[in-house]
C-alpha cells in the first residue's frame, strides 16, 4: 500500500484541532496502559474523539480511551493522547506517523511517551520505571518509509539523541521524588500482539536490551525526523517470558500497571513542571 503523507495531508488534522482551541501546546503526551488517568489532571480540557479528526487514526485497544485532550497540565499547555496506535492493530508502519506529525503542526516541541514493558534485565522487577536511553528495532521497518516531504524533515536523519539526553538527565535528577525504582535502559521494540518467546528474550538480552514492548519506537523515530525532543519512560509490568520460568499473563500486566499508576503519575507531574529548566 502506498501513502502520500505530505504536509498538506496533516495540515487538515491540525487545522481541525486548532479550530477547537485558543492556545498553542508546548508538550505532547502519549499515555500507555498505565497512565490513561493522568489526563484527568488536565485543567479546562478540550476533548476531541480521534474519529472526529480528519486524516487521523482510531484506537482499537479496549483499555485506551481514544481521544485527544488539550488544556493545562502542571503549568504547561499540553496536548494528550489517551490511547495510542500500534502496528498490531492492523495499521501499516507509514500510518503511525500521524500523531507526531499532528503535534508538530500544533507547535509542540517536546514529546513525553509512556508505555508498559516486560523486563529482560534480570535486575529489574515489576513496578520499576525505565527511562529509555536507546532502542533496538528488530522489526526492520520504519514509519518514514515512502515518499519524503522535505518540509517536514530530511530524507535521512540521525537518531543518536532520539531520546533527548537533557530530558533524560532531568528525569533522573527527579527520581528521588518517586517511590518506584527508576532505571535507565534500552527498549526492544517487538510488533506483537503476542508476547515474546523465551528464546527471543534470551536473544534480546544478549543484544543489550533491558525491556521490551510493542509501542513507542515508531513515535520516537517520527519525532526525530521532524526535530522534536522526546522523553520516553516504561513501566515494567512483568518479567519477560522464561526469565523466571514464567508465562506472561496480560492480567498481570494490567494489575501491576494499576498498582503503580498513581506513583508514576506523580513522577511525571514533577518532570512536566520542570521541563524548560534542563541543564
Amino acid at each position: 500500500m502506498k501513502y502520500h503523507f505530505n504536509l498538506e495531508y496533516f495540515e487538515k488534522s491540525a487545522d481541525y484541532v486548532k479550530s477547537k482551541i485558543d492556545f498553542e501546546p508546548q508538550i505532547a503526551l502519549i499515555l500507555g496502559s498505565a497512565l490513561g488517568r493522568l489526563s484527568e489532571d488536565i485543567k479546562d480540557p478540550v476533548e476531541i474523539p480521534y474519529e472526529d479528526i480528519p486524516n487521523f487514526l482510531v484506537s482499537t485497544v479496549r483499555s485506551h480511551a481514544g481521544k485527544l485532550i488539550l488544556g493545562e497540565l502542571y503549568g504547561k499547555k499540553v496536548v494528550c493522547m489517551s490511547g495510542r496506535f500500534h502496528y498490531y492493530e492492523g495499521y501499516d508502519y507509514e500510518q503511525l506517523v500521524a500523531p507526531i506529525r499532528l503535534f508538530k503542526l500544533l507547535g509542540v516541541e517536546t514529546v513525553i511517551l509512556t508505555n508498559a514493558a516486560g523486563a529482560i534485565n534480570t535486575g529489574y522487577r515489576p513496578g520499576d520505571l525505565m527511562i529509555i536511553k536507546d532502542h533496538i528495532n528488530l522489526a526492520g521497518a520504519s514509519p518514514l518509509r515512502g515518499p519524503n516531504d522535505d518540509r517536514i524533515g530530511p530524507r535521512f536523519f540521525d537518531v543518536c539523541n532520539a531520546y533527548d539526553e537533557k530530558l533524560r538527565n532531568l528525569a533522573k535528577s527527579l527520581a528521588g521524588e518517586c517511590a518506584l525504582r527508576v532505571q535507565e535502559g534500552v527498549y526492544a521494540y517487538q510488533v506483537g500482539p503476542h508476547f515474546e518467546s523465551p528464546a527471543e528474550i534470551r536473544f534480546l538480552r544478549m543484544a543489550g536490551a533491558d525491556a521490551t514492548g510493542m509501542s513507542t519506537v515508531t513515535e520516537v523515530l517520527t519525532a526525530a525526523h521532524c526535530g522534536m525532543r522526546t522523553l520516553a519512560i516504561s513501566l515494567i509490568t512483568n518479567m519477560g517470558a522464561g526469565v523466571n520460568n514464567n508465562r506472561v499473563d496480560g492480567a498481570e500486566v494490567d494489575q501491576v500497571a494499576a498498582r503503580s499508576a498513581q506513583e508514576f503519575r506523580g513522577y511525571l507531574k514533577h518532570i512536566i513542571k520542570h521541563i524548560g529548566e534542563e541543564a
